[in-house]
């Protein structure tokens, strides 16, 4: 979509995988968590699920399904969690979180916690090279490793 801007606070923290159905896939770049962040490309002004148009709605699911499956075959996760919240950031996104009983945030939410583990650049290049193994990004995708 022309025009279509990565909010800073989402850009901010986190890397690149890559696009697919007109939606950018994130890592969040806090190792405590698996945390991919899925920003549909959608004009200014949309901010919830329910106001994309039929069609559209699908795309993105489907790409919320898709993360998910990798999420929970590459982290293997007790419990995955899928929000779109967006009280703090309106752009629209949709978070994608594997989570564990032992984790730092549990029961509670990881945008809550206050814990903070930087990936380190091998697992990053990792977890990339799995996701787009396993998900259909576009060959055009500018995804890298950098923030």
């Amino acid at each position: 979509m022309s025009g279509f801007e990565l909010h800073p606070r989402l850009a901010a923290g986190s890397f690149l995988v890559g696009r697919t159905a007109d939606c950018l896939v994130l890592l969040k770049d806090n190792a405590a968590f698996p945390w991919f962040v899925i920003v549909p490309e959608v004009a200014e002004g949309i901010e919830d699920l329910h106001q994309l148009e039929p069609d559209r709605y699908g795309q993105v699911l489907e790409v919320a399904r898709q993360v998910s499956i990798f999420v929970s075959g590459y982290f293997k996760p007790e419990k995955l969690n899928v929000a779109c919240i967006g009280n703090q950031v309106r752009q629209m996104h949709l978070h994608v979180v594997g989570r564990r009983v032992e984790d730092a945030a549990w029961p509670g939410t990881v945008w809550a916690s206050a814990v903070k583990e930087p990936w380190d650049a091998a697992a990053v290049q990792r977890i990339m090279e799995a996701a787009r193994g396993a998900l259909d990004f576009d060959s055009d995708s500018d995804a890298r490793s950098e923030r």
